[in-house]
């Protein structure tokens, strides 16, 4: 079984704190991506774990937070 991880996603249930544009900037300033992640960033990684392609990954906590704290 694999796992996803994600980090600051502008989704419905972060949609309270993200709007604040001091949130916004904190998240953005501390990613490597410099942004907050989209639900489709999440679904990227997700769908490969459904693929085939991910058939050899076994057992993994994958992190998708564009690079956060790095």
């Amino acid at each position: 079984m694999n796992a996803v991880a994600p980090g600051a996603t502008d989704t419905d249930m972060n949609a309270s704190w993200l709007k604040a544009p001091e949130a916004r900037e904190t998240v953005s300033g501390d990613t490597a991506l410099g942004r907050v992640g989209a639900p489709l960033d999440i679904a990227g990684v997700v769908a490969f774990l459904a693929s085939p392609d991910s058939g050899w990954v076994t057992g993994q906590c994958i992190e998708a937070s564009g690079g956060m704290r790095l």
